[in-house]
């Protein structure tokens, strides 16, 4: 069950959502909020796990509110205004609803949330790593989870902020916002590998290596010296 608040400033928006809202048994409504006070006010009182988020609010902002949270629930961004949907997509929000809301998109979008509440809160059954384990990653792209098998994945590539997952099943890279430190620290280490500030490479996929560069497809990936010697460790050279 995900406690969630709906926060808009026009009350037949929020009958909509509340709506939509008692149609999905998974979701429970604490409370209607008119602006961005009340709902810091029911954050704080509570554990709330996903916030339906007007944008255009008298007094803050949604997006103004949504920076100013220390720890931030789920968030899902309910607006009549197509034009801050990069704003949303840089905020990490679950999803972003254009008014008025389709019922069917509405589902689509509660799913995902469910969906990413349950990784985030999947007990480990084992204080043993479980990197041999892992067989795919999740990750925000389009305002999706997208999961993306370990098998599949040939190399990464880091670009300031975002990443790109090259995949042998797709020909166009996945883009997401994320460090490469935290798309390292999801990978299992025994089958991806950092050879560079801004590469990591699937160990089963490289094709030869040869003057510090190595082949995977038509990719050329360097392998820059400060990870060299545990590259070559790690395949036993």
């Amino acid at each position: 069950m995900l406690n969630c608040i709906a926060v808009d400033d026009e009350s037949l928006a929020l009958d909509l959502l509340e709506d939509n809202i008692n149609k999905i048994p998974f979701l429970k409504l604490v409370k209607r909020c008119k602006n961005a006070f009340d709902a810091i006010e029911v954050l704080q009182n509570g554990q709330i796990d996903l916030i339906f988020l007007d944008i255009q609010m008298p007094g803050i902002t949604g997006v103004q509110f949504l920076h100013s949270l220390k720890t931030k629930p789920m968030v899902i961004f309910v607006t009549a205004y197509k034009q801050y949907a990069l704003e949303g997509f840089e905020l990490d929000v679950v999803d972003y609803l254009l008014k008025p809301i389709d019922f069917e998109r509405f589902l689509k979008a509660v799913n995902k949330a469910s969906e990413l509440f349950t990784l985030r809160n999947k007990p480990q059954v084992s204080e043993e790593p479980l990197v041999d384990k892992i067989s795919a990653i999740f990750v925000n792209a389009d305002y999706s989870l997208v999961k993306i098998k370990v098998s599949e994945i040939t190399y990464i590539e880091g670009l300031k902020d975002y990443i790109k997952i090259y995949t042998s099943t797709s020909s166009k890279p996945i883009v997401t916002r994320m460090t490469m430190k935290a798309i390292e620290e999801k990978l299992p280490t025994p089958d991806c590998y950092r050879v560079h500030k801004s590469f990591i490479v699937s160990l089963d996929k490289i094709e030869s290596i040869r003057n510090l560069k190595i082949k995977i497809g038509n990719a050329q990936i360097p392998i820059s010296e400060s990870y060299s010697e545990g590259f070559f460790k790690s395949i036993g050279q």
